[in-house]
């Protein structure tokens, strides 16, 4: 697999597994070697298993999400909360 892929592209592949963007790091693999979706699958799964026996330290296990709609709906949630509060106290007053 490594001997057709540039050394630039393999490091972005790379890259993308590690932080666990596998479908991303599948995009790269078939634009890099005009394969198909299987045969870039495969090769991404196997890159991965690879990777995480000679590194397993790089993955980003654990790490918290940024953004996303997790998040979104957890500041609406407290809004919501926040609004209800204010209209309780000022339906007592």
């Amino acid at each position: 697999m490594n001997e057709q892929i540039p050394e630039d592209q393999l490091a972005a592949i790379k890259e993308a597994i590690f932080k666990g963007h596998k479908i991303q790091a599948i995009k790269l693999y078939r634009d890099t070697t005009n394969t198909g979706l299987k045969e870039a699958k495969d090769a991404a799964d196997k890159l991965e298993s690879e990777l995480r026996a000679a590194s397993p330290e790089k993955f980003a296990v654990g790490k918290a999400p940024s953004g996303g709609c997790l998040n979104i709906l957890l500041i609406l949630c407290i809004l919501i909360l926040l609004a209800s509060i204010f209209l309780l106290i000022e339906g007592v007053s």
